[in-house]
């Protein structure tokens, strides 16, 4: 069988010691804004437009671009975290479907969600989670670490 896989990508939202997750209808988590690489998008710029139609907000990517050299080559922001979701496990094992998922963190100067793109989770669904009410929680273990971690990260920047 052969595996279909697409780019995503994702962005832990940070202001004020908190992060910004919402309940997902479909897969019944809470999660950060993200979706897929459009085909003329680079991650870091889809990882942005998802936050803008997800939550209205502009977000501050904390991401370091290497300097490449080279003629027909430039370094792109780097994601803090390179992911393989797999989305689609049949009963033999076998993956039909995977998603290679791009995560930032990003810093965002309020917590006024406003989503602004077709189909989004409406402002009810979003909530501000700080490190203790994450580990608090019982939110999927790797959502209670990688917010903490990005949490950590705006802090530190």
């Amino acid at each position: 069988m052969e595996t279909t896989r697409h780019f995503t990508a994702t962005t832990y939202v940070v202001n004020d010691g908190a992060t910004a997750l919402h309940a997902h209808d479909r897969l019944g988590i809470h999660l950060p804004p993200g979706g897929h690489v459009d085909r003329d998008e680079l991650p870091h710029e889809a990882a942005v437009r998802e936050v803008r139609e997800e939550t209205g907000l502009d977000p501050d990517l904390l991401a370091t671009q290497s300097d490449v050299p080279g003629e027909n080559s430039r370094g792109l922001p780097e994601p803090a975290h390179l992911v393989l979701h797999d989305i689609n496990v049949h009963p033999d094992g076998e993956v039909g479907h995977q998603h290679i998922d791009h995560l930032y963190f990003a810093e965002v100067d309020n917590r006024e969600i406003d989503p602004n793109g077709d189909d989004e989770a409406s402002v009810d669904e979003w909530d501000w989670y700080t490190p203790e009410q994450l580990r608090a929680s019982d939110l999927e273990p790797d959502v209670v670490e990688l917010g903490c971690e990005a949490i950590a990260a705006v802090r530190d920047r």
